[in-house]
């Protein structure tokens, strides 16, 4: 039975590009005789809140979805993170970095390295000098768990997955993954055992996602899924990348920019219908 889900982060108001996500993974659920799950992607304790997540409930009710129930939580499966970590830091597969986000932005600004496909800085091992490195582990400083992406790879065949969707740039079919283009990836930190990546392929194979219906924003990233699912011997879902919902500059619509929230088009007087007509459905 193909098994779909929406899977929102409550740290901020839904808008219309998470409308059109959530209808169409509800949508293609009903027409194959499927289930429709939702999941609260809440690991960001320090965005999240909890008027967020029940805004989440409220705005995919009035859009006409029901789901099944209890719905998944990621702040109450840590302990489920944290051993899929240790799975791949017992294969000598991940390693700490001390650096912060303005040191390697500045280190690639400086040299004008390559950057990953988010447009973050490209970080393949420690530039810091040993002795440094030895410094702030040993005074407890911040740091990132990261995949050493060389070993990983050479653990691993080819990957690919099957896209029933398009990329951007209208990649569809067989497509083969490139995790390598991510450098070597955050896969958790200090204070928190998981990452996004780390964290959305052990939901969705423990919630059996056969099905992984979401923007093409997340296109990229799907070579690192499929990186984590080989490593950590998950299954392998179809996924189904869809167009997004651009604002009137041509950029994605996002809740840091505060794009207009579904409550807001519902206090206007916009009724489900008009919310389907707006998100091309």
């Amino acid at each position: 039975m193909p098994v779909f889900r929406f899977a929102p982060s409550p740290n901020g108001f839904l808008h219309l590009g998470h409308a059109l996500s959530a209808l169409m993974n509800f949508d293609l659920a009903r027409e194959s005789g499927g289930r429709f799950l939702l999941r609260i992607e809440d690991i960001d304790a320090a965005r999240c809140r909890p008027e967020f997540e029940a805004a989440i409930y409220e705005d995919l009710a009035w859009l006409g979805l029901t789901w099944e129930q209890p719905v998944r939580r990621q702040s109450e499966h840590m302990g489920s993170y944290r051993a899929a970590l240790e799975v791949l830091q017992g294969e000598g597969l991940v390693y700490r970095s001390f650096e912060s986000r303005a040191e390697i932005a500045r280190l690639v600004s400086e040299d004008e390295g390559p950057r990953d496909p988010d447009g973050a800085p490209l970080y393949f091992g420690s530039p810091l000098a040993p002795a440094e490195r030895e410094r702030r582990e040993g005074a407890g400083k911040p740091f990132a768990l990261r995949l050493a992406m060389a070993k990983a790879l050479a653990r691993t065949e080819s990957l690919a997955w099957a896209e029933t969707g398009s990329g951007p740039n209208g990649e569809t079919g067989e497509i083969a993954a490139k995790p390598e283009a991510w450098g070597d990836v955050m896969v958790a930190r200090k204070e928190l055992a998981t990452s996004y990546h780390l964290a959305v392929v052990l939901d969705d194979a423990t919630q059996g996602i056969t099905d992984v219906v979401r923007g093409q924003d997340l296109f990229a990233a799907t070579s690192v899924h499929r990186l984590l699912q080989a490593l950590l011997g998950l299954p392998k879902p179809v996924y189904k990348h869809h167009r997004l919902i651009l604002d009137s500059d041509g950029r994605k619509l996002s809740k840091s920019t505060r794009a207009t929230a579904l409550r807001e088009l519902r206090a206007s007087g916009a009724a489900r219908s008009d919310i389907r007509r707006m998100v091309g459905l």
